[in-house]
Protein backbone atom coordinates (compact mmCIF):
# COMPACT_ATOMS: atom_id res chain seq x y z
CA UNK A 1 0.00 0.00 0.00
CA UNK A 2 1.21 3.71 -1.18
CA UNK A 3 2.11 5.41 1.67
CA UNK A 4 2.62 9.05 0.01
CA UNK A 5 4.35 12.19 1.06
CA UNK A 6 1.99 13.45 4.13
CA UNK A 7 4.10 15.41 6.74
CA UNK A 8 7.14 13.60 5.62
CA UNK A 9 9.04 16.57 3.39
CA UNK A 10 9.37 20.40 4.67
CA UNK A 11 10.06 23.57 2.91
CA UNK A 12 13.18 25.05 5.16
CA UNK A 13 13.71 28.22 2.20
CA UNK A 14 11.98 30.00 -0.42
CA UNK A 15 12.48 32.58 -2.70
CA UNK A 16 10.98 34.68 -5.14
CA UNK A 17 11.82 37.58 -7.39
CA UNK A 18 9.65 41.06 -8.26
CA UNK A 19 7.47 39.59 -10.93
CA UNK A 20 6.32 42.50 -14.22
CA UNK A 21 8.27 43.61 -17.20
CA UNK A 22 11.44 43.13 -16.11
CA UNK A 23 13.66 44.44 -18.52
CA UNK A 24 16.30 45.58 -15.84
CA UNK A 25 17.38 41.80 -15.32
CA UNK A 26 18.20 39.08 -18.38
CA UNK A 27 17.22 35.26 -16.93
CA UNK A 28 20.03 34.11 -15.64
CA UNK A 29 20.09 37.45 -12.91
CA UNK A 30 16.25 36.58 -12.36
CA UNK A 31 17.12 32.89 -11.06
CA UNK A 32 20.03 34.10 -9.21
CA UNK A 33 17.71 36.51 -7.36
CA UNK A 34 15.19 34.28 -6.19
CA UNK A 35 17.82 31.38 -5.40
CA UNK A 36 20.15 33.83 -3.08
CA UNK A 37 16.95 34.91 -1.45
CA UNK A 38 16.17 30.84 -1.21
CA UNK A 39 19.02 29.91 -0.06
CA UNK A 40 19.37 33.34 3.09
CA UNK A 41 16.18 32.08 3.68
CA UNK A 42 17.44 28.14 4.55
CA UNK A 43 20.22 28.87 6.00
CA UNK A 44 22.24 26.73 4.92
CA UNK A 45 24.79 26.32 1.94
CA UNK A 46 24.80 25.90 -1.65
CA UNK A 47 27.30 22.17 -1.13
CA UNK A 48 24.39 21.20 1.36
CA UNK A 49 21.90 20.83 -2.00
CA UNK A 50 22.05 17.10 -3.37
CA UNK A 51 19.99 17.25 -6.39
CA UNK A 52 18.09 20.43 -8.09
CA UNK A 53 14.47 20.44 -10.37
CA UNK A 54 14.63 22.99 -13.06
CA UNK A 55 11.17 24.13 -14.52
CA UNK A 56 11.51 26.56 -17.66
CA UNK A 57 8.54 25.93 -19.87
CA UNK A 58 10.15 27.97 -23.02
CA UNK A 59 13.79 27.26 -22.24
CA UNK A 60 14.87 28.28 -25.71
CA UNK A 61 13.40 31.81 -25.41
CA UNK A 62 14.12 32.21 -21.63
CA UNK A 63 17.67 31.18 -21.32
CA UNK A 64 18.83 27.84 -23.10
CA UNK A 65 18.68 24.34 -23.33
CA UNK A 66 18.56 21.73 -20.63
CA UNK A 67 19.26 21.36 -17.22
CA UNK A 68 22.90 21.89 -17.42
CA UNK A 69 21.33 26.06 -17.90
CA UNK A 70 20.68 25.92 -14.22
CA UNK A 71 24.03 24.22 -13.26
CA UNK A 72 25.75 26.73 -14.89
CA UNK A 73 23.85 29.90 -13.67
CA UNK A 74 23.87 28.58 -9.96
CA UNK A 75 27.52 27.14 -10.12
CA UNK A 76 25.75 23.59 -8.64
CA UNK A 77 28.41 21.68 -7.15
CA UNK A 78 28.44 18.61 -9.77
CA UNK A 79 24.73 17.10 -8.81
CA UNK A 80 21.78 15.93 -10.67
CA UNK A 81 19.92 18.49 -12.35
CA UNK A 82 16.52 18.45 -13.97
CA UNK A 83 14.50 19.96 -16.51
CA UNK A 84 10.58 19.71 -16.39
CA UNK A 85 8.17 20.77 -18.11
CA UNK A 86 4.30 20.55 -17.89
CA UNK A 87 2.74 23.31 -19.79
CA UNK A 88 1.76 26.57 -17.18
CA UNK A 89 2.06 23.70 -14.26
CA UNK A 90 5.52 23.68 -14.84
CA UNK A 91 6.63 25.07 -11.85
CA UNK A 92 4.99 22.38 -9.55
CA UNK A 93 6.38 19.86 -11.50
CA UNK A 94 10.07 21.13 -10.90
CA UNK A 95 8.41 21.42 -6.84
CA UNK A 96 7.27 17.79 -7.57
CA UNK A 97 10.82 16.25 -8.40
CA UNK A 98 12.35 17.67 -5.57
CA UNK A 99 9.58 17.19 -2.98
CA UNK A 100 9.53 13.24 -4.18
CA UNK A 101 13.08 13.07 -4.37
CA UNK A 102 13.58 13.86 -0.57
CA UNK A 103 10.03 11.75 0.48
CA UNK A 104 11.95 8.81 -1.23
CA UNK A 105 14.46 8.92 1.12
CA UNK A 106 17.58 9.51 -1.93
CA UNK A 107 18.17 12.69 -0.77
CA UNK A 108 18.16 14.91 2.29
CA UNK A 109 17.76 18.22 0.81
CA UNK A 110 16.66 19.28 -2.76
CA UNK A 111 16.26 22.45 -4.35
CA UNK A 112 12.91 23.45 -7.05
CA UNK A 113 13.45 26.34 -9.09
CA UNK A 114 10.87 28.18 -11.62
CA UNK A 115 11.91 31.01 -14.14
CA UNK A 116 10.37 32.20 -17.43
CA UNK A 117 11.65 35.51 -19.19
CA UNK A 118 9.04 36.49 -21.73
CA UNK A 119 8.54 40.12 -21.98
CA UNK A 120 11.42 40.69 -23.97
CA UNK A 121 10.28 38.79 -26.53
CA UNK A 122 6.99 40.93 -27.21
CA UNK A 123 3.81 38.57 -26.45
CA UNK A 124 1.28 40.15 -25.54
CA UNK A 125 -0.13 36.76 -24.09
CA UNK A 126 1.10 33.18 -24.40
CA UNK A 127 1.46 32.05 -28.35
CA UNK A 128 -0.54 30.81 -29.68
CA UNK A 129 -0.92 26.74 -30.58
CA UNK A 130 -2.69 24.29 -32.00
CA UNK A 131 -3.87 21.32 -30.71
CA UNK A 132 -2.88 17.51 -32.02
CA UNK A 133 -5.41 15.30 -31.22
CA UNK A 134 -5.97 11.44 -32.13
CA UNK A 135 -3.29 9.92 -34.29
CA UNK A 136 -1.96 13.38 -34.92
CA UNK A 137 -4.55 14.75 -36.58
CA UNK A 138 -4.82 19.11 -36.05
CA UNK A 139 -8.02 19.75 -34.94
CA UNK A 140 -7.56 23.03 -34.46
CA UNK A 141 -5.03 25.85 -35.96
CA UNK A 142 -5.98 28.54 -33.88
CA UNK A 143 -7.14 27.98 -30.42
CA UNK A 144 -6.17 31.20 -27.77
CA UNK A 145 -6.09 31.04 -24.20
CA UNK A 146 -9.25 33.58 -23.77
CA UNK A 147 -11.35 31.73 -25.89
CA UNK A 148 -10.83 28.76 -24.82
CA UNK A 149 -11.98 29.93 -21.10
CA UNK A 150 -14.76 31.95 -22.51
CA UNK A 151 -16.44 29.08 -23.85
CA UNK A 152 -16.26 27.50 -20.33
CA UNK A 153 -17.70 30.74 -19.33
CA UNK A 154 -20.80 30.83 -21.58
CA UNK A 155 -21.05 27.46 -20.59
CA UNK A 156 -21.48 27.89 -16.79
CA UNK A 157 -23.69 30.91 -17.25
CA UNK A 158 -26.06 28.82 -19.05
CA UNK A 159 -25.96 25.70 -16.89
CA UNK A 160 -27.01 27.55 -14.11
CA UNK A 161 -29.17 30.29 -15.20
CA UNK A 162 -27.05 33.29 -14.71
CA UNK A 163 -27.72 36.43 -17.10
CA UNK A 164 -25.04 37.67 -19.16
CA UNK A 165 -25.05 40.80 -16.58
CA UNK A 166 -24.75 38.44 -13.15
CA UNK A 167 -22.04 36.45 -14.82
CA UNK A 168 -20.10 39.23 -16.08
CA UNK A 169 -20.84 40.65 -12.44
CA UNK A 170 -19.34 37.65 -10.72
CA UNK A 171 -16.31 37.71 -12.92
CA UNK A 172 -15.73 41.56 -12.41
CA UNK A 173 -15.80 40.91 -8.42
CA UNK A 174 -13.16 38.18 -8.67
CA UNK A 175 -10.72 40.33 -10.47
CA UNK A 176 -11.80 43.33 -8.41
CA UNK A 177 -10.73 41.37 -5.22
CA UNK A 178 -7.75 39.97 -6.33
CA UNK A 179 -6.32 43.86 -7.47
CA UNK A 180 -7.18 44.89 -4.21
CA UNK A 181 -4.62 41.92 -2.71
CA UNK A 182 -2.08 42.70 -4.90
CA UNK A 183 -1.76 46.24 -4.06
CA UNK A 184 -0.27 44.79 -0.82
CA UNK A 185 2.33 42.89 -2.27
CA UNK A 186 5.33 44.42 -3.21
CA UNK A 187 6.38 41.96 -5.76
CA UNK A 188 3.61 41.72 -7.79
CA UNK A 189 3.08 43.07 -11.46
CA UNK A 190 0.23 44.83 -11.07
CA UNK A 191 -0.28 46.81 -7.97
CA UNK A 192 -3.33 49.13 -8.40
CA UNK A 193 -6.78 48.80 -7.42
CA UNK A 194 -9.79 48.00 -10.13
CA UNK A 195 -13.09 49.17 -9.62
CA UNK A 196 -15.99 46.87 -10.34
CA UNK A 197 -17.09 49.13 -12.52
CA UNK A 198 -14.20 49.52 -14.46
CA UNK A 199 -14.16 46.00 -15.46
CA UNK A 200 -17.37 45.30 -16.35
CA UNK A 201 -16.72 48.42 -18.98
CA UNK A 202 -13.63 47.25 -19.51
CA UNK A 203 -12.50 46.29 -23.69
CA UNK A 204 -14.07 42.59 -24.18
CA UNK A 205 -11.03 40.15 -25.08
CA UNK A 206 -13.37 36.93 -25.69
CA UNK A 207 -16.75 37.55 -24.46
CA UNK A 208 -17.65 37.49 -21.69
CA UNK A 209 -13.62 38.23 -20.70
CA UNK A 210 -12.77 41.58 -20.86
CA UNK A 211 -9.19 42.93 -20.14
CA UNK A 212 -9.48 42.13 -16.62
CA UNK A 213 -10.29 39.02 -16.56
CA UNK A 214 -7.59 37.88 -18.10
CA UNK A 215 -4.17 37.77 -16.65
CA UNK A 216 -0.98 39.36 -18.08
CA UNK A 217 2.58 37.97 -19.51
CA UNK A 218 5.34 38.60 -16.80
CA UNK A 219 9.23 37.92 -16.08
CA UNK A 220 9.97 35.89 -12.84
CA UNK A 221 11.62 33.38 -10.87
CA UNK A 222 10.87 31.64 -7.92
CA UNK A 223 12.96 28.62 -6.35
CA UNK A 224 12.50 26.54 -2.80
CA UNK A 225 14.33 24.18 -0.51
CA UNK A 226 12.70 21.39 0.63
CA UNK A 227 14.02 18.65 3.23
CA UNK A 228 13.09 15.82 5.27
CA UNK A 229 10.44 16.48 7.56
CA UNK A 230 12.18 15.27 10.85
CA UNK A 231 15.90 17.46 10.28
CA UNK A 232 13.88 20.89 9.21
CA UNK A 233 13.80 22.59 13.01
CA UNK A 234 17.82 22.02 12.63
CA UNK A 235 17.51 24.70 9.96
CA UNK A 236 14.56 27.11 11.20
CA UNK A 237 12.10 26.72 14.06
CA UNK A 238 9.49 27.46 11.53
CA UNK A 239 9.38 25.01 8.70
CA UNK A 240 6.32 24.53 6.77
CA UNK A 241 5.26 20.68 6.12
CA UNK A 242 3.96 19.12 2.41
CA UNK A 243 0.74 17.38 3.67
CA UNK A 244 -0.02 16.36 -0.25
CA UNK A 245 0.93 17.29 -4.05
CA UNK A 246 -0.71 15.83 -6.66
CA UNK A 247 -0.62 16.21 -10.20
CA UNK A 248 -3.17 14.46 -12.72
CA UNK A 249 -3.06 14.70 -16.95
CA UNK A 250 -6.31 13.92 -18.92
CA UNK A 251 -6.42 11.89 -21.97
CA UNK A 252 -8.13 13.81 -23.52
CA UNK A 253 -11.32 12.09 -23.20
CA UNK A 254 -13.57 15.29 -22.12
CA UNK A 255 -13.17 16.47 -24.97
CA UNK A 256 -13.70 13.07 -27.53
CA UNK A 257 -16.67 11.83 -25.25
CA UNK A 258 -20.12 13.74 -24.31
CA UNK A 259 -20.46 13.32 -20.77
CA UNK A 260 -18.65 16.54 -20.03
CA UNK A 261 -20.82 19.46 -19.46
CA UNK A 262 -18.23 21.85 -20.04
CA UNK A 263 -18.76 24.13 -17.05
CA UNK A 264 -15.83 22.61 -14.90
CA UNK A 265 -12.43 21.14 -15.14
CA UNK A 266 -12.57 17.62 -14.60
CA UNK A 267 -8.71 17.27 -13.92
CA UNK A 268 -8.25 19.88 -11.41
CA UNK A 269 -11.26 18.51 -9.43
CA UNK A 270 -9.57 14.83 -9.73
CA UNK A 271 -6.33 16.12 -8.48
CA UNK A 272 -7.97 17.88 -5.48
CA UNK A 273 -10.08 14.90 -4.87
CA UNK A 274 -6.25 12.83 -4.68
CA UNK A 275 -4.79 15.96 -2.88
CA UNK A 276 -7.34 16.00 -0.01
CA UNK A 277 -7.45 12.04 0.15
CA UNK A 278 -3.56 11.95 0.73
CA UNK A 279 -3.77 15.09 3.19
CA UNK A 280 -6.84 13.29 5.11
CA UNK A 281 -8.98 16.12 4.59
CA UNK A 282 -12.55 15.61 4.37
CA UNK A 283 -14.20 18.69 3.75
CA UNK A 284 -12.69 21.50 2.16
CA UNK A 285 -14.74 24.70 2.11
CA UNK A 286 -14.04 24.51 6.42
CA UNK A 287 -10.72 23.08 6.55
CA UNK A 288 -8.09 24.93 4.06
CA UNK A 289 -7.62 28.07 5.55
CA UNK A 290 -6.84 29.86 2.20
CA UNK A 291 -5.61 29.15 -1.33
CA UNK A 292 -3.73 30.46 -4.33
CA UNK A 293 -5.03 29.18 -7.49
CA UNK A 294 -4.35 29.16 -11.58
CA UNK A 295 -6.86 32.21 -12.12
CA UNK A 296 -5.31 33.08 -15.32
CA UNK A 297 -9.07 33.88 -16.08
CA UNK A 298 -11.80 35.33 -14.01
CA UNK A 299 -13.91 32.31 -15.06
CA UNK A 300 -11.06 29.93 -14.50
CA UNK A 301 -10.94 30.65 -10.51
CA UNK A 302 -14.74 30.62 -10.31
CA UNK A 303 -14.89 27.27 -11.51
CA UNK A 304 -12.07 25.97 -9.44
CA UNK A 305 -13.89 27.13 -6.36
CA UNK A 306 -16.44 24.78 -7.41
CA UNK A 307 -13.80 22.22 -8.80
CA UNK A 308 -11.95 21.91 -5.31
CA UNK A 309 -15.64 21.70 -3.07
CA UNK A 310 -14.59 25.18 -2.04
CA UNK A 311 -18.30 26.25 -3.21
CA UNK A 312 -21.47 23.93 -4.13
CA UNK A 313 -22.03 23.18 -7.77
CA UNK A 314 -23.76 26.29 -9.32
CA UNK A 315 -23.14 28.32 -6.40
CA UNK A 316 -19.95 30.02 -6.47
CA UNK A 317 -21.52 33.44 -7.45
CA UNK A 318 -23.19 33.98 -3.43
CA UNK A 319 -19.72 33.20 -2.19
CA UNK A 320 -18.30 35.25 -4.15
CA UNK A 321 -21.17 38.26 -3.62
CA UNK A 322 -20.84 37.57 0.26
CA UNK A 323 -16.56 38.35 0.41
CA UNK A 324 -16.10 34.44 1.19
CA UNK A 325 -13.04 34.32 -0.64
CA UNK A 326 -11.82 38.19 -0.11
CA UNK A 327 -8.97 38.92 2.36
CA UNK A 328 -10.89 39.53 5.56
CA UNK A 329 -13.36 36.41 4.42
CA UNK A 330 -13.83 32.74 5.63
CA UNK A 331 -11.80 31.46 3.00
CA UNK A 332 -9.36 33.93 1.39
CA UNK A 333 -8.45 33.11 -2.55
CA UNK A 334 -5.11 35.07 -4.07
CA UNK A 335 -4.25 36.62 -0.91
CA UNK A 336 -0.91 37.90 -2.96
CA UNK A 337 -3.17 38.66 -5.98
CA UNK A 338 -2.58 35.91 -8.04
CA UNK A 339 -1.88 35.56 -11.67
CA UNK A 340 -4.00 38.19 -11.89
CA UNK A 341 -1.82 40.67 -10.30
CA UNK A 342 1.50 38.80 -10.60
CA UNK A 343 1.28 37.58 -14.37
CA UNK A 344 2.40 34.28 -15.59
CA UNK A 345 5.70 33.66 -16.36
CA UNK A 346 5.01 29.98 -16.67
CA UNK A 347 7.94 27.97 -15.17
CA UNK A 348 7.86 30.21 -11.98
CA UNK A 349 3.65 30.47 -11.19
CA UNK A 350 3.59 27.35 -9.55
CA UNK A 351 6.52 27.38 -6.87
CA UNK A 352 5.33 31.51 -6.94
CA UNK A 353 2.20 30.44 -5.30
CA UNK A 354 3.78 28.10 -2.69
CA UNK A 355 5.94 30.80 -1.86
CA UNK A 356 2.54 32.65 -0.69
CA UNK A 357 1.11 29.94 1.43
CA UNK A 358 4.85 29.69 2.82
CA UNK A 359 4.79 32.90 3.94
CA UNK A 360 1.58 33.28 5.14
CA UNK A 361 1.80 30.11 7.22
CA UNK A 362 4.81 31.87 8.69
CA UNK A 363 3.21 35.02 9.68
CA UNK A 364 5.05 36.77 7.52
CA UNK A 365 2.88 38.25 5.01
CA UNK A 366 3.42 41.58 6.34
CA UNK A 367 0.20 44.23 5.11
CA UNK A 368 -1.78 40.95 4.04
CA UNK A 369 -1.25 38.46 6.62
CA UNK A 370 -3.94 36.41 7.64
CA UNK A 371 -5.52 35.39 10.94
CA UNK A 372 -3.67 31.92 12.10
CA UNK A 373 -3.98 30.20 8.63
CA UNK A 374 -3.79 26.50 9.56
CA UNK A 375 -3.85 24.93 5.86
CA UNK A 376 -2.52 26.43 2.27
CA UNK A 377 -3.47 24.87 -1.02
CA UNK A 378 -2.46 25.80 -4.39
CA UNK A 379 -3.70 25.36 -7.62
CA UNK A 380 -1.31 25.10 -10.69
CA UNK A 381 -2.72 23.91 -14.40
CA UNK A 382 -2.05 23.87 -17.66
CA UNK A 383 -2.82 22.71 -21.17
CA UNK A 384 -6.93 23.01 -22.27
CA UNK A 385 -9.89 22.94 -20.33
CA UNK A 386 -10.85 19.58 -21.31
CA UNK A 387 -6.66 17.96 -21.67
CA UNK A 388 -5.40 19.62 -18.66
CA UNK A 389 -2.19 19.09 -16.82
CA UNK A 390 -3.47 20.22 -13.08
CA UNK A 391 -1.44 20.14 -9.67
CA UNK A 392 -2.96 20.47 -5.82
CA UNK A 393 -0.35 21.27 -3.12
CA UNK A 394 -1.24 21.11 0.56
CA UNK A 395 0.79 22.69 2.70
CA UNK A 396 0.69 22.87 6.85
CA UNK A 397 2.19 24.43 9.95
Amino acid sequence: MTQGIRDKVAIIGMGCTKFGERFDAGPQDLVVESFTECLADAGIEKKDIKAAWWGCCMPDISVGLGAISLANILKLPYIPCTRVENFCATGTEALRGAVYAVASGAYDICLAVGMEKLKDTGYGGLPQSGFVGYKGTQMSANITGPGMFALLANKYFSKYGLSPQEGKMMLARISAKSHKNGVLSPKAHLRKEVTVEQIMNAPIVAWPLGLFDCCGVSDGSAAAIVCRANMAKKFRPDPVLFKSLQVVASSGEEMLCNTWDGAHIEGIYRAGLLAYEEAGIKNPREEVSMAEVHDCFSITEALIMEDLQFSPRGRVKEDVASGRFNLDGAQPIEPDGGLKCFGHPIGASGIRMVYEMYKQLQGKAEKRQLKNPQIGLTNNAGGFPWNIIASVCILGK
